[in-house]
């Protein structure tokens, strides 16, 4: 582990990083898929700590066809993606060709120990056509208000099977909503579901069929969306009123599925996005390269956190790693103080660190451990603490919510626990469903995306 010579003192941090004002709305609601603040962190919630099937579940609602996009919510509206299969086939019976065998984002052997649990490459490419479409429920009943097919097709290639042909999430600016269905097309609707334009980027060749699952990222009048696969990646503008293109810059990299991070620094907005060669930022009026730094594993999913003049990224396939960088870099800083620290242990594969005030959480690969870090040091306050209960691994990222954490295990077990540099348990709770899907905390409900039901959960 790299530590500082010396940290930032609090006064310069300050100055050096403009942090964007979280509205009133925004404090009601969950724009993006970590929340208002891009960390994993829901200011002003008061989820319940307990519940379970029969206990504080105001309604679950079934949701048709196929999804991990977690859920994004503004105001009273709930919104998510998903694919629904259909009886549609094309090109006569399925194709048998599977793509070689490898470990996968989310897959693999998340033990070490030579297990399959997660499975191995990409499945089948599809000949049934899927209904890709855009979902929004009434937030306090959870009956369905309007659902929007945004394209009938058949999936060019398969995906793991651990993955969903709608990972992504959303985002909103809370007049419209901003959806990427991928290689299926762009979409931005009204939040009464109207469509205002539509944009297709082209067809990803994933890693092994391995599938997608990156999120857009709104800066400014811009959506910002990742294209990382294995012929051509680039990361592209769009104006978010229509869909026209503003900038595109190439990336050398292969296949990724991480989501930008839009920061201000200086009063100029960056765009920092991970991946397995190098971490770059971007200007985000330009798309010009700001900076750039080496250290990552292969097959970098978790999305970056940002706070004390630093971004915190991340990744844990074959092999760890964790790097603290100054906001204020330039140019190539693989090899300078400007990484003023770096883990490389205990990091996460598939799941997202939570930064909630000084200390980073994480838990380690997908398996069902967690660490906390001291976010200006590096150092472990405490390292792969096993968490009770959780079984068949970890993919849903950690939220922080009024003094608690809740951390999702994929067999339906929530451990809430105390955000603290000491590990405390204060509740397990268990829904009878599989969950991927992140949660989310807004007031006084928390909400939860299963493989079959989305729940919420609030006392009362």
């Amino acid at each position: 582990m790299k530590l500082p010579l010396r940290l930032l003192p609090l006064a310069a941090v300050i100055a050096l990083v403009v942090s964007s004002t979280i509205s009133a709305a925004e404090l009601s609601s969950w724009p993006t898929w970590r929340g208002p603040s891009g960390a994993g962190i829901a200011p002003g919630a008061q989820p319940p700590t307990i519940w379970g099937d029969q206990q504080n579940i105001r309604w679950k609602t079934k949701i048709p066809g196929s999804g991990f996009s977690t859920p994004i919510i503004w105001k009273d509206r709930i919104f998510l993606l998903t694919s629904i299969e259909t009886d549609e086939v094309v090109g006569g019976a399925a194709v048998a060709e599977t793509a070689p065998s490898s470990p996968a984002p989310g897959g693999g052997d998340p033990k070490g120990k030579g297990g399959k649990r997660g499975g191995f490459g990409g499945g089948p490419k599809p000949t049934k056509v899927h209904e890709f479409a855009v979902v929004a429920l009434d937030r306090r009943s959870g009956k369905i208000v309007w659902q929007k097919t945004a394209r009938r097709q058949v999936p060019h290639e398969g995906r793991h099977q651990t993955n969903s042909f709608a990972s992504g999430s959303p985002v909103t600016d809370g007049e419209r909503l901003y959806v990427s269905f991928g290689s299926r097309g762009l979409y931005c609707y009204d939040l009464s579901g109207n469509l205002q334009w539509e944009k297709d980027l082209g067809a990803m060749q994933t890693k092994l069929s391995f599938g997608e699952g990156s999120s857009p990222t709104l800066a400014g009048d811009n959506l910002i969306v990742p294209w990382d696969h294995e012929r051509g990646s680039f990361i592209v503008a769009l104006n978010k009123k229509t869909g026209t293109e503003v900038w595109r810059t190439s990336r050398e990299e292969g296949t990724a599925w991480s989501t930008p991070l839009v920061v201000d620094v200086g009063g100029k907005s960056q765009i920092i996005l991970p991946a397995s060669k190098r971490t770059r930022s971007y200007d985000a009026a330009t798309g010009e390269l700001v900076w750039e730094a080496s250290g990552l594993t292969g097959n970098v999913i978790p999305a970056p956190v940002t706070g004390h003049g630093l971004v915190y990224v991340t990744s844990g396939f074959q092999g760890f790693s964790m790097q603290a960088i100054k906001l204020t870099s330039r140019g190539d800083i693989s090899a300078s103080d400007n990484i003023v620290w770096n883990a490389r242990k205990s990091t996460p594969y598939v799941a997202s660190p939570v930064l909630s005030g000084d200390r980073i959480f994480m838990t380690k690969s997908t398996n069902e451990f967690l660490s906390c870090v001291n976010a200006l040091t590096g150092e472990f306050h405490y390292q792969d603490q096993p968490l009770p209960g959780l079984r068949g691994g970890i993919y849903a990222s950690p939220v922080a919510a009024n003094g608690y954490l809740y951390v999702v295990g994929r067999e339906g077990m929530v451990l809430v626990l105390k955000d603290a540099v000491t590990f405390e348990v204060v509740a397990t709770n268990q829904l009878s469903d599989r969950i991927d899907a992140s949660p989310v905390a807004v007031d006084k409900e928390l909400f939860l995306r299963g493989h079959e039901f989305l729940y919420c959960i609030a006392e009362g």
